[in-house]
């Protein structure tokens, strides 16, 4: 065991879990006053679920033995006894810290996706939607992506994306951004445009927001630094590149916000940072420095017009799940295909650097297999939802707000003696 690195990764683990509280006040604070504590919880919810499954048995689904480079065995790391007892240990790592490192990974990607049903779907309906999403889709799809053969144990056969086709994610751009943003895109057909739709959508609290977004790119810097699984030179550059293209990120959006509506918003600085930090996440080994400034620009570029697809196409996402983690996440995957440098952590060279289309197409061929999987079985799981227990709550409780008359807990007292 690596002393350092177990230290490194503890640091980590702090970090994922300062995105939990994090993403909840980014989504808490652009939601209204009405459902606040909801879209709170919602977040706190999938957390909780997705962390007992992830212990129970997705540990061993997302990293046991696959089967056919599709999902690994249910049973061969189910409730983790074993495998902590045998003292087992990933690079220097205790698996102990790996899999829960791992866990807040899983747990982060589902409640992203509830940003697409904000003010409008039932509480329980959100519950059994995040544990069978995870388990039909995150658990399969994150073994696809992470699941490097003998990762765990010397023998153990990984994922298709990682071993077989050599498609380049460091930390998650296509089994958390895609993958969550796909999804979000089909629970928000399936639920149908909320009443707000077609209003002009206020933020009941900015401050909140811009908070949230701060603390999320604190805990990125875990998120995609933690993934080197060592204290050492990649950290370090990993470091460097996530916090430069979520500044340039940040400057883009707020431009096209300027140019577009002739006003910059503390909201928009906060989308771009998420944006910056999305599109940064599968790249951040891959490209150098201004490589990653060029990527942060182009995505903080894109993801305010992918933001305006909602009106054109009518599917209410609430608080623009798909424009910015779906469409972010393809344009940093495919943009490993241009601006790789063989100078960086991943050693691969892109279009730009004299690597040729080989890498382009397998980043396309994951972004989309990715993306069309996550799609389907979201789709199914919440018209399944739908056709049984119902998904959404009632027009009367959408109107007089959703905390009050589901949870009972608003997020502020608002009468006065």
């Amino acid at each position: 065991m690596d002393t350092g690195t177990t230290a490194f990764m503890l640091c980590c683990i702090i970090g994922l879990t300062m995105m939990i509280p994090g993403l909840a006040l980014f989504y808490g604070g652009m939601v209204s006053v009405k459902s606040s504590t909801n879209m709170m919880m919602m977040t706190f919810g999938a957390v909780a679920i997705v962390g007992v499954l992830w212990i129970l048995f997705g540990f061993s689904m997302t990293f046991g033995t696959s089967y056919g480079g599709f999902v690994g065995s249910f049973t061969e790391f189910a409730g983790m006894k074993d495998l902590l007892e045998s003292q087992t240990t990933i690079s220097g790592l205790p698996v102990s810290l790996f899999a829960l490192f791992q866990a807040l990974f899983a747990a982060i990607t589902v409640a992203l996706i509830s940003g697409a049903a904000a003010d409008r779907m039932k509480f329980a309906a959100w519950m059994v939607f995040a544990t069978l999403w995870a388990v039909l889709c995150y658990f399969p799809v994150a073994h696809w992506v992470f699941a490097f053969d003998g990762v765990v144990t010397e023998n153990s056969v990984g994922g298709w994306i990682a071993n077989n086709l050599k498609a380049i994610d460091f930390a998650g751009g296509t089994a958390v951004h895609i993958n969550a943003g796909a999804a979000a895109l089909a629970v928000a057909i399936v639920l149908g445009k909320g009443a707000s739709w077609g209003k002009l959508r206020k933020p009941h609290n900015v401050p909140l927001t811009l908070l949230g977004a701060g603390l999320l790119w604190a805990g990125w810097y875990a998120f995609n630094g933690g993934s080197a699984l060592a204290a050492g030179d990649s950290a370090a550059i990993v470091m460097v590149t996530t916090f430069v293209a979520t500044c340039a990120a940040t400057l883009a959006w707020l431009a096209v916000e300027k140019i577009k509506d002739g006003h910059v918003t503390g909201v928009g600085a906060a989308a771009g940072a998420i944006t910056g930090l999305v599109a940064i996440t599968p790249a951040c080994g891959s490209v150098t420095p201004v490589g990653a400034i060029v990527l942060g620009l182009v995505a903080g570029a894109i993801c305010p017009y992918a933001v305006g697809l909602k009106e054109k196409f009518g599917y209410d996402d609430s608080l623009d799940v798909v424009g910015v983690h779906l469409v972010g996440g393809v344009v940093g995957t495919l943009l490993i295909g241009f601006l790789a440098s063989d100078s960086m952590p991943n050693k691969v060279n892109g279009l730009f650097y004299g690597g040729g289309f080989d890498q382009l197409w397998r980043q396309a061929v994951a972004a989309g297999a990715v993306m069309v999987y996550s799609f389907v079985i979201a789709f199914a799981i919440a018209w399944g939802i739908k056709k049984t227990m119902g998904i959404r709550i009632s027009p009367e409780e959408e109107e007089k707000g959703i905390d009050t008359h589901v949870h009972r807990d608003p997020a502020y007292e608002l009468e006065y003696a």
